[in-house]
């Protein structure tokens, strides 16, 4: 169809293929779907879990493939209606496919929608495992306060799971050890230089140490060098 021919409503050859592109085009379709697919697929894998927080790899990914497959040919007059039945064929297979491989197969589960990482343990967090995750600090200790979390020595383990939520588990009211602070206006200022003894936790790792008036010092966990003074009051919910 030529941009200056008018659209003529329910033209049967131009909803469900085209008067300019062959029907062979629709394997092309396909083609381009399947690789889109994976291609969304990796990138959700590579952004990590918090990308993916309440919603399963899969379901994401056929969201996001989807959609543009079923807006365009809804107002869109040069836009077949069999590309994207293909489109939502290939994405459906897809998804199926990759449902009963995971089912199978132990190792693409574990690579593909990931495994539940301890963050936090015994009050301190693991910095190692951490750092392997895209997720901040903002955004952790965010998610603690919501938990009603003051400081991370109330804390005995803090899972992220592989749907991307946070898993909180905290130490008796009896066991609760000194920790790092996690409000916001507290955080926000640090100490490099401690001007009075006493203990204090690591900004960076939680790691708590009784440390003297010094110009600078290092966390014997991280060797990073700025503190706050610890808190140890109990959880309050």
């Amino acid at each position: 169809m030529k941009p200056e021919d008018p659209i003529i409503p329910f033209d049967w050859l131009r909803l469900f293929l085209s008067e300019d592109i062959p029907a062979l085009f629709l394997f092309e379709v396909a083609f381009r779907s399947l690789l889109m697919y994976l291609l969304i697929l990796l990138t959700l894998r590579i952004t990590g879990k918090r990308g993916v927080k309440q919603l399963s790899l899969f379901e994401l990914t056929i969201i996001l493939s989807l959609g543009s497959a079923a807006g365009d040919p809804m107002f869109y007059s040069d836009v077949p209606l069999s590309h994207a039945v293909v489109v939502f064929g290939v994405v459906i297979l897809c998804y199926l496919f990759f449902n009963r491989l995971t089912e199978k197969n132990e190792q693409v589960e574990k690579w593909l929608e990931g495994s539940p990482i301890c963050l936090i343990e015994a009050g301190k967090i693991n910095l190692e495992a951490f750092q392997k995750e895209n997720i901040t600090y903002q955004e952790l200790f965010g998610e603690l306060r919501q938990q009603q979390v003051e400081h991370l020595g109330q804390l005995r383990k803090v899972y992220l799971e592989a749907t991307g939520e946070i898993s909180v588990f905290f130490f008796l009211d009896e066991e609760v050890q000194p920790g790092l602070p996690i409000f916001p206006e507290i955080l926000a200022h640090p100490l490099q230089r401690i001007e009075r003894a006493g203990l204090y936790a690591c900004r960076t790792c939680g790691h708590c140490q009784s440390l003297m008036s010094v110009a600078e010092v290092e966390c014997e966990q991280c060797q990073h060098k700025y503190w706050l003074p610890t808190c140890q009051r109990r959880r309050v919910t």
